[in-house]
């Protein structure tokens, strides 16, 4: 009895695990980097640059760390040169971030469906708002695990969603492997 819990515990990963597989990542971190096949994670100040978005053939821009008082990286900014979708995130441990997963992860897949689509995700760092909203994506969209999506972001770009975020992700991904069951079982 005692064995089938140990293995059972073993089934779900911890943010701690999750933490583990972030130590690994052995890179610099860069303005902006593409972390996915037209999927690029980066910081404000590369968000704030209008001509290195267009050169890169940035066409959608997600802010993740978006103020309500407004700031230049707003749609007035963009204006008519990118799709901008602001989500104003803080990066807290008491935020509730996955309220904006699936807007986040809609925006998301709608940009790269779109003619040349290319998106920004960006927060002032590009490490741990942008990261979560581009792992909820490959969660709901690209059907990852949570372990899977960050080892694959962690080869392209060093990120750190705080303890809060990578909880929520974990939540996330388990409602999405219960459901997946559920629907096996009632085929």
């Amino acid at each position: 009895m005692a064995t089938r819990r140990r293995d059972k515990r073993k089934e779900y990963l911890t943010v701690k695990d999750l933490q583990k597989v972030l130590d690994s990542c052995p890179l610099q971190l860069n303005p902006i980097d593409e972390v996915w096949p037209n999927i690029y994670i980066g910081n404000v100040a590369i968000a704030h640059n209008k001509a290195a978005l267009q050169n890169l053939g940035i066409t959608h821009v997600l802010n993740a760390a978006h103020s309500k008082k407004g700031s230049i990286g707003d749609q007035r900014f963009y204006g008519n040169d990118f799709v901008y979708c602001g989500i104003p995130a803080d990066d807290s441990t008491h935020f509730d971030l996955d309220v904006y997963f699936k807007p986040a992860a809609e925006f998301i897949h709608k940009a790269l469906k779109s003619p040349h689509g290319k998106v920004l995700v960006h927060c002032i760092v590009g490490m741990s708002r942008s990261s979560t909203l581009v792992l909820a994506y490959l969660i709901i969209y690209q059907h990852m695990s949570l372990k899977r999506a960050l080892q694959k972001l962690v080869q392209k770009r060093p990120i750190y969603p705080n303890k809060n975020f990578l909880a929520l992700l974990l939540d996330l991904d388990l409602q999405l492997t219960r459901k997946k069951k559920m629907c096996c079982l009632l085929s």
